[in-house]
């Protein structure tokens, strides 16, 4: 019996979208992608890049641009949207849906820089005056 097909992004299909997602708009090749990714130093192959790009195609995550050659890539869904539903799921999965347990998790294991120390309470604050206003 075939496993059923994911619809989760692996890890590398999350590098590959991430590589998306820093270029914005614009439309890239699998060549672009391959260099991209490879500076990192590692060599990744045109065509493994290929079959990742097809399969996050057949996800709905990216979409071919073009009909000429080479082909042309843009993402579908954006950073916001996929982080956010991953992260819903963590949070539902792992927390048992409390997003508290999350940030008291993350901050136990994370020491927080002044910085973000400031825009977490700004955040906090901001929702403590949507709450009061509703």
């Amino acid at each position: 019996m075939a496993r059923p097909k994911s619809t989760e992004l692996t890890e590398r299909e999350l590098e590959i979208m991430q590589v998306f997602w820093q270029q914005t708009d614009t439309p890239l090749t699998i060549a672009d992608v391959q260099r991209e990714l490879n500076s990192d130093a590692r060599e990744l192959a045109y065509t493994t890049v290929a079959t990742l790009v097809r399969i996050l195609v057949n996800k709905g995550f990216l979409t071919q641009t073009t009909e000429r050659r080479p082909h042309e890539f843009s993402h579908t869904r954006t950073h916001a949207e996929v982080s956010g539903r991953l992260l819903k799921d963590l949070v539902q999965r792992v927390f048992g849906g409390s997003a508290e347990a999350l940030l008291l998790r993350l901050m136990e294991d994370q020491e927080l820089t002044a910085s973000e120390r400031k825009r977490l309470e700004a955040l906090v604050k901001k929702s403590a005056k949507s709450d009061s206003k509703g």
